[in-house]
């Protein structure tokens, strides 16, 4: 157990005048009643860099907290605009943005940059699909992976695809009709994939193949590492790419094992580190083997998705052939350009809202955190992304509980969805009393998850303090449970609201307030406008605003882009949809 105050905290970043992540900003204490946390270290793993999420600060000398010394007197002048909001200044420098109404204060303090990339996951299609009571476009026939974004499959026909319990399927009904599914995040770049898969059949008259596809552009352009099951029981390695459905073989081919029976599962394992490539494959019941069975240099395709292959060739006489994958694991990958974000904006909250006058009570905060590195609103919500080290509370009513450290979204159905209905508390595993006096019992199936309501009051009700309505709640003292109800009832001031027919331009847009979204989603009350709601964090190194929400596809809170960019602008789901803007 750790017990780090702000003053050694502060010592420690300006004695190492280096860059500090998600794990060092654990240490911090995670609430006022939680002054001790323990603290588990995010470990990388070797070869492509795994997800790294984190919140980087400068090197800080003397210098800067010489800097940040506020003078006497702090001045205090009312800046033009609906909502009013008071600019603190000292010496000519903005020190901090208080809104008339809210509690979230705008300070200046070291920039920092919020970064994430890509996530390590698993999918083991432990999901039944298609869901057949559904209408033919509604149907998901390999439906969305946990973590890794949404299967696309192709050619010939949809239904040569689903998922039983398990296991994804891949019937193979014709010859020379290749099957391809692939994860639609395109972005990728180094990766360490694996699968595992077998046929239920040795085929007869021609071979039948499964390949591992990399850098996958579209059907006819991608890298891929393939098994071809001869007719003789016989199993060949293969790397190759496809150009333009030109096919280079980028090794000579490897015998890998003889007189292999139906049902035998076999592992492809791939790893790509900028032009070079290697890959290995073996009997899944056996040992992985220590070295790379090819390794070559490539750089055709610098990015692109990661999925699957199957192919009966022209002949093959036993058809239908199926191909079974139990397992598709990204240890570590990156993305070409992962989203980041640089600003020295920090986002605190007061004790009651600012109504228009400087009191002594006011200036006392704004002195309090000027030059302090605590966590805030941001870094509280940067601290749930992928990669973010466990943080469990040592004192208070989560004492025990991890109260911070990598969230899903909720747990899957039978169909592979997830649910949503995870708030704060079930995060934790706990029940909780409201200020009402209600009480909500804890779920076993909800723990380490956050739904996008359930991790906005995750840091604005239990890290930041904001009183929680335990549902609906109109009284807007209280931050209540659905987004639909955030948007209309949340203690604050609302900064803009779309007109119907366009998003709101939000010009007084701040780091830390609330955006909320009529996305169609089914993430919240499907019979609310609004559905979906996130924390805007700032404009990123591309110019777009771009914030943090809680998501299904990307199976929790995320600040990136798989399955709909987390940006307010340019054409995309949040961008066009954004509804309110609200500001604690």
């Amino acid at each position: 157990m750790v017990n780090t105050s702000r003053r050694s905290l502060l010592a420690t970043l300006a004695a190492s005048a280096a860059s500090v992540p998600l794990s060092a900003l654990a240490t911090a204490p995670a609430r006022a009643d939680d002054p001790a946390v323990a603290v588990r270290p995010f470990a990388a793993s070797a070869g492509p860099a795994s997800a790294i999420s984190s919140v980087t600060l400068p090197p800080l000398d003397a210098s800067y907290f010489t800097s940040v010394t506020l003078g006497t007197p702090l001045t205090a002048t009312l800046r033009p605009g609906t909502p009013a909001r008071t600019e603190v200044t000292s010496g000519g420098r903005r020190v901090a943005l208080l809104t008339h109404g809210a509690r979230s204060v705008v300070l200046t303090g070291p920039r920092r940059t919020f970064a994430e990339n890509k996530a390590p996951f698993v999918d083991d299609f432990k999901r039944t699909l298609p869901d057949l009571s559904l209408p033919a476009p509604n149907r998901q026939f390999w439906g969305a992976s946990p973590g890794g974004g949404n299967w696309s499959v192709l050619g010939p026909a949809d239904t040569d695809y689903s998922v039983v319990p398990g296991t994804g399927v891949i019937t193979l009904t014709s010859a020379n009709a290749s099957r391809h599914a692939s994860l639609r995040d395109d972005k990728i770049t180094d990766v360490d994939v694996r699968s595992v898969a077998r046929f239920d059949k040795v085929p007869t008259g021609q071979a039948c193949s499964y390949a591992l596809s990399f850098g996958y552009q579209d059907t006819r352009n991608s890298y891929r590492a393939r098994l071809s099951f001869l007719t003789t029981g016989a199993v060949e390695l293969r790397v190759e790419k496809e150009v333009a459905d030109a096919v280079t073989q980028l090794a000579s081919s490897l015998t890998l094992a003889t007189g292999v029976p139906a049902g035998t599962d076999w592992t492809i394992r791939v790893r790509r580190e900028g032009s070079l490539i290697q890959v290995k494959a073996w009997r899944s019941a056996s040992a992985e083997p220590s070295a790379w069975a090819v390794e070559v240099s490539d750089s055709t395709f610098a990015q692109g998705r990661v999925g699957l292959r199957a192919l009966a060739n022209s002949g093959c006489t036993n058809l239908p052939v199926t191909l079974s994958v139990s397992r598709l694991q990204v240890d570590a990958a990156s993305w070409d350009v992962p989203p980041s974000v640089t600003h020295d904006d920090w986002v605190r909250v007061l004790s009651q809202p600012f109504d228009g006058t400087w009191t002594d009570e006011v200036e006392r905060s704004i002195r309090g955190w000027a030059g302090s590195t605590a966590p805030d609103v941001l870094a509280h919500a940067a601290m749930f992304l992928a990669g973010a080290p466990a943080v469990t509370a040592g004192a208070g009513p989560a004492q025990g509980k991890q109260v911070l450290g990598e969230a899903g979204y909720g747990y899957l159905d039978p169909q592979g969805f997830r649910r949503e209905g995870a708030d704060f508390h079930e995060y934790m595993g706990i029940g909780w009393t409201f200020d009402d006096g209600a009480h909500t019992g804890p779920s076993s199936n909800q723990v380490g998850n956050l739904d996008c309501s359930g991790y906005t009051r995750m840091v604005y009700g239990y890290h930041m303090g904001v009183p929680l309505a335990a549902g609906e709640d109109t009284s807007r003292l209280r931050i209540p449970r659905r987004s639909g109800e955030m948007a209309d009832y949340s203690p604050g001031v609302r900064i803009d609201r779309t007109n119907g027919t366009n998003p709101p331009a939000a010009t007084l847009l701040q780091p830390g307030d609330l955006v909320l979204f009529n996305a169609d989603s089914g993430d919240d009350n499907p019979t609310a406008t609004v559905d979906h709601v996130g924390i805007y964090l700032g404009v990123d190194a591309a110019g777009k605003r771009r914030f943090f929400s809680s998501r299904k596809t990307g199976n929790g809170p995320t600040m990136a882009d798989l399955a709909g960019a987390s940006l307010l602008d340019g054409t995309g789901t949040y961008a066009t949809k954004l509804h309110t803007v609200h500001r604690i």
